[in-house]
């Protein structure tokens, strides 16, 4: 995932350059916060990466005389269906709706879309592999 790393640092790096000039010379905030926020999303997509790339270290794919074979066999955890996903959709439209409706239930939301986060958190907590 080096590769992949590189080019979303670099991206991060072309927002980062880009934002400076525009902040300091455009009277837009809009498009200030929108650049700035396209770099923190590309920076924090490197780390991520970066970080998976030092856990697991080079892959074949990384590697010029990398094979597919090497590749086979079980690449990762993919989880069953789930109904934390639409619990958690469901909650953030609620809440979304209490903004506008009232707090009440903008607060009802909180408690739905908590409910839906901590279900994905803990969903298989405790499972063994």
């Amino acid at each position: 995932m080096r590769a992949e790393a590189t080019v979303f640092g670099g991206v991060a790096a072309f927002f980062a350059a880009v934002t400076v000039p525009y902040a300091v010379y455009g009277e837009d905030p809009a498009g200030t916060s929108a650049l700035l926020i396209a770099f923190l999303m590309a920076s924090l997509v490197s780390f991520f990466l970066t970080v998976q790339y030092r856990r697991g270290g080079r892959r074949p794919e990384d590697r010029r005389d990398g094979q597919v074979r090497e590749r086979g066999g079980r690449l990762g955890f993919f989880p069953a269906s789930s109904a934390f996903p639409a619990l958690t959709a469901l909650g953030v439209a609620v809440t979304a709706s209490g903004v506008v409706i009232g707090l009440w239930l903008f607060l009802i939301g909180m408690g739905v879309t908590g409910a839906g986060v901590s279900g994905f958190a803990f969903q298989y907590a405790g499972d063994e592999e």
